[in-house]
């Protein structure tokens, strides 16, 4: 019975992260659109994002609804990608989060490519801080498009014209050497 419960304590300490993605589907060269403001996940997407060379569009407010309060953005023309975060506020978390952090992340993340309205990343996440940051940049080193490797011409052999009636050779082996090393006496 303290088994049980010991493991079910360990596992209760550790983040949990459930990611689906599409490798190699979000393209740096695209326009981003993402969400303004934000506190922990929403803040360091876009910074992440940016420093990576993407280039990030933040959301124009048009109007806000008195009634219901909810606020109505401007989509650019341009932007392929769109970035949805939804996250709780960060708690400070000393002891799970010693050496990672301090800060326990709990966040919904979607990519959505609005040329095809398919969705290329969807992760639920929760975590420590340092820990959520190395996530992202793995789970955005899978998402990139990898630049082709420049095509390297076939080396050319130039080889010559056997002469009928001449022998052709197979390459041969190079002969190994036994080196025996003396010892002084």
């Amino acid at each position: 019975m303290r088994f049980i419960i010991l493991i079910t304590l360990c596992f209760s300490l550790f983040g949990c992260n459930s990611i689906y993605l599409k490798p190699g589907t979000l393209d740096k060269s695209q326009l981003v659109y993402a969400p303004r403001g934000g506190y922990s996940m929403q803040r360091t997407i876009k910074q992440t994002m940016e420093e990576r060379g993407y280039n990030v569009s933040i959301r124009q407010l048009v109007r806000v609804s008195e009634v219901s309060g909810s606020e109505t953005y401007k989509i650019p023309k341009g932007a392929r990608y769109a970035v949805n975060v939804k996250e709780r506020s960060e708690k400070l978390r000393p002891l799970w989060c010693i050496f990672n952090g301090f800060w326990w992340w709990s966040f919904n993340v979607s990519v959505i490519d609005r040329s095809n309205n398919s969705e290329i990343l969807t992760w639920r996440g929760r975590g420590c801080q340092n820990s959520s940051l190395r996530k992202l940049k793995s789970v955005l080193d899978e998402l990139e498009m990898k630049e082709a490797a420049p095509t390297q011409k076939p080396k050319q052999i130039r080889k010559k014209p056997v002469q009928p009636g001449s022998a052709v050779l197979a390459p041969q082996k190079p002969k190994q050497e036994l080196l025996i090393l003396a010892q002084p006496k």
